[in-house]
């Protein structure tokens, strides 16, 4: 064992838990301003009524519904994408996988308020909840609302453990390496970890069931998902296509919000040893292919409109063709497939720049996907005198930028306290099992863990699971 190798890798990471910068407190407070303005106009609808937003018939899905689908869909970056990587032993996903669970919780937190929000009197929520209540009606178990109460919180509930799961010997390291309230904090969260071989084996053998078991999980909240507009009868809404749509959508733009994140945190932090730009190119190849096949669902499904010729169908086709909605839907077509295939396509343009590019156009137009999804449909429902017209109000729009916010306060805090990259996986697998192209791009990574092993304190026996 090399200690003047290992005390490096392991004080990079642990670096941020103990020493604050005030980029950190300037981008809480500007965070946490945001999130207090949602706040105050989630209060100020709640005091005045759902009508100070700007739904209304025959509209009665605006941003609130849009924002929903959309953090639903950003939720899929982390437990999704990481769960089949961790299946199919991509000695790369190592340093990614953690900052990939954490958005998965993130987003599942934020976007389960939506429904909430939506409701305009958010203490009656609890009616949307299975249980008999004192009129011993039970809710409706046909209703897609209830299936997606159970989805999400299962969902959640996995994510959440999948996330904690892996953190248990980086908060042991913590732990030793800590004095005061920090040690008993980080010794309370490693539940008496001391690294042993039984520990071991049972770790990895819990994050194999997990990965397993998260997987149909995840695919089915999406498919939930679309299921509230599939089983509608509203225009361009009942099709057999939408869950498929929704689930290839949703891991596109997941993976468009985990190059965005890693980005960030490969600066504020000094990760550039770990973030390589290898992971930003893998994971490129991967939204490039998410970026084809959502491409294919889009035409498939307006060819099929054009085809059925429907009235009330091409009402909202032309609409958002040539329509109030085609600059929204051209905008929409350039962010998710020109910018990012244009990019992604060409390995000289692949950099990590080239990959944020794209990835902050592909959030842009899945944003704009949701919002042509559920508009222009409600907009043009079957009976022209049933037609209307949505405008986003004030309260909208802000309760809408906190919850940006609020991914941006709850990432950077969880960094803050956090290791940000799993210590433990990042020393378990060697980059000689990559490929050479792999080796090439780590060789100053590869020298350092060559030679390393889990620091004893925490208990990993040198050359485990690799």
């Amino acid at each position: 064992m090399n200690r003047t190798l290992t005390k490096p890798i392991a004080d990079d990471l642990i670096r941020p838990l103990f020493q604050t910068s005030i980029w950190f407190y300037a981008i809480v407070f500007a965070a946490a301003t945001v999130v207090a303005c949602g706040a105050a106009a989630w209060g100020y609808q709640i005091w005045f009524g759902i009508g100070v937003a700007g739904i209304r018939w025959p509209v009665f899905w605006g941003f609130y519904l849009v924002n929903f689908v959309f953090w639903i869909g950003i939720s899929h970056a982390g437990t999704l994408i990481s769960a089949i990587l961790r299946l199919v032993n991509a000695g790369w996903r190592r340093p990614v996988t953690r900052c990939a669970e954490a958005i998965t919780v993130f987003a599942l937190m934020i976007g389960a308020m939506f429904p909430i929000i939506h409701l305009g009197r958010p203490w009656l929520a609890f009616w949307l909840f299975p249980y008999p209540n004192a009129r011993e009606i039970w809710p409706n178990f046909r209703s897609p609302l209830a299936w997606d109460f159970f989805a999400i919180n299962t969902y959640l509930t996995g994510s959440v453990l999948f996330l904690f799961l892996p953190m248990i010997p980086d908060f042991a390291l913590v732990r030793d390496r800590s004095t005061g309230w920090r040690r008993t904090v980080y010794g309370f969260l490693a539940f008496g970890w001391r690294g042993t071989t039984k520990q071991w084996n049972r770790l990895e053998s819990a994050m194999q069931i997990m990965a397993v078991a998260i997987l149909p999980v995840a695919v089915s909240v999406h498919t939930i998902v679309a299921f509230d507009f599939s089983m509608a009868a509203v225009p361009m809404w009942h099709s057999t296509i939408f869950g498929p749509y929704f689930v290839a959508g949703a891991i596109f733009s997941g993976i468009a919000a985990l190059i965005i994140a890693m980005a960030v945190l490969r600066k504020t932090l000094g990760l550039e040893k770990y973030l390589l730009p290898l992971h930003f190119d893998n994971l490129g190849k991967l939204m490039l292919l998410m970026c084809i096949l959502w491409a294919y669902f889009v035409f498939a499904e307006r060819l099929t409109v054009w085809y059925g010729n429907e009235p009330s169908e091409m009402a909202v086709f032309w609409a958002t063709q040539r329509g109030a909605y085609a600059p929204f839907y051209w905008t929409m077509v350039v962010c998710n497939f020109v910018i990012p295939f244009i990019i992604l396509a060409n390995p000289r343009t692949r950099t990590i720049l080239g990959c944020v590019i794209a990835s902050f156009g592909v959030l842009i137009g899945m944003w704009l996907e949701r919002f042509l999804i559920i508009v222009p449909s409600l907009a043009h429902k079957q009976l022209p005198y049933s037609w209307g017209s949505y405008e986003p109000r004030p309260t909208e729009i802000v309760i809408m930028a906190a919850t940006f916010a609020g991914m941006v306060l709850l990432y950077a805090l969880f960094s803050k306290f956090v290791p940000i990259i799993a210590i433990w996986e990042l020393k378990a697998g060697l980059p000689s099992r990559l490929d050479p192209a792999s080796q090439t791009e780590a060789s100053l990574l590869a020298t350092r863990l060559d030679t390393e092993s889990f620091p004893p304190e925490s208990g990993m026996p040198k050359g485990a699971h690799r």
